[in-house]
């Protein structure tokens, strides 16, 4: 099959993408500690990958009440800045273009991230949900998150705050722009929707209200760097964790209506990806085109043929790619040539580790 869409050039802002084969952010829990630092051996994981249109980074905390997962990298302290920058600067070095996708986890969290032991969130939900935590033992486990606290207006002041200042750092570490994270059942995913966030002050009850801390996030940042360095990232059709909600859709196409008024570079959809998942509707997609003018980036189940599709309908711009990149470094260059790809045989190193399940992929080699 010819991939005439799907390895066109196309810009995000101001920068051209090569090709529209993105790769999606993957949590892989391999910072060094204590500090949750980026190491070497991500810069290489990375580096290994940069002939994606372009890469998200894995999901890293705006703060370190914003944790959620062992080891996961850190965008608040000057360790952290300099070990992203040795990642940026080896994706640049391979001519590629990194996004930094910066997260808090509101409720998706454990107690011993915690002073006080509890997580934050918009209301004092517990969420249907566990995280990884690596014990006393050395051993990571899915743990159940306990009831989080309810933020106060101060405590919501503080967190737009903090995205404000982990966007610069952002920018400080090389990478060529930021996604926020605001799907799959995390902080402001919970603001979204009603199933989360049962507040009865401006930031709860409407759907205006609910979407108001993904907008006011989006100003700040976008005031700090500018908003064609800026994207963010949408679950509308996830359902677990407890974030189950009719009126989700609404919300989702009002706030991008705002997105669009802000001038962001793009909206990523974490679209369900399991066997028996809801299907993303065209209506929803063509709602979402008539709402929103920049790129449209689409994350799920896809081959390069649905991919090379979907792009030539015309309703979405990119599409990202998680374990298929994690198990072929050269991804683009495997699907552009119809090769055959690696597969992930040990589900064990997804998360933590050393290079193996991680920088250990071959690449195709030519007999």
């Amino acid at each position: 099959m010819v991939f005439n869409n799907l390895f066109s050039s196309k810009n995000v802002g101001n920068i051209t993408m090569p090709n529209r084969v993105v790769m999606a952010p993957m949590t892989r829990s391999r910072t060094l500690q204590p500090g949750d630092i980026p190491t070497d051996l991500m810069a290489t994981y990375y580096a290994q990958r940069a002939t994606a249109g372009f890469i998200v980074s894995e999901a890293t905390q705006i703060s370190p009440q914003g944790k959620g997962y062992s080891f996961t990298p850190g965008m608040y302290s000057e360790e952290q800045v300099n070990g992203w920058r040795k990642v940026t600067d080896a994706v640049h070095a391979a001519d590629g273009r990194i996004f930094s996708q910066l997260w808090h986890v509101g409720r998706m969290s454990h107690a011993s991230f915690h002073d006080d032991g509890k997580p934050v969130g918009p209301s004092a939900l517990a969420p249907d949900a566990q995280v990884w935590i690596v014990g006393d033992d050395g051993v990571g486990r899915m743990i159940d998150c306990p009831v989080p606290r309810a933020l106060s207006i101060d405590d919501i002041r503080e967190i737009v705050q903090d995205y404000r200042v982990a966007a610069a750092n952002a920018i400080k570490a090389g990478f060529d722009g930021i996604e926020i994270h605001a799907g799959n059942g995390y902080l402001i995913d919970q603001f979204l929707r009603r199933s989360a966030n049962k507040r009865t002050d401006e930031y709860g009850g409407s759907v205006e209200n609910r979407i108001r801390l993904a907008v006011e996030v989006i100003e700040a940042v976008s005031d700090e760097i500018g908003a064609e360095r800026v994207g963010i990232r949408l679950a509308p059709f996830i359902t677990q964790r407890g974030m189950d909600d009719s009126q989700v859709i609404d919300a989702i196409l009002l706030a991008a209506k705002s997105f669009n008024d802000l001038g962001i570079a793009y909206i990523h959809l974490s679209e369900a990806d399991w066997d028996d998942a809801p299907v993303v509707s065209d209506s929803f997609r063509h709602d979402l085109r008539a709402a929103f003018d920049g790129s449209i980036i689409v994350a799920g189940n896809y081959t390069a043929e649905s991919g090379e599709k979907i792009i030539a309908s015309g309703l979405v711009d990119f599409v990202a790619y998680g374990r298929k990149f994690l198990a072929n470094p050269d991804l683009p260059y495997r699907f552009k040539n119809n090769l055959p790809l690696n597969e992930i045989t040990d589900s064990s190193t997804l998360f933590g580790g050393d290079e193996v399940g991680y920088t250990d992929f071959p690449i195709y080699k030519q007999n």
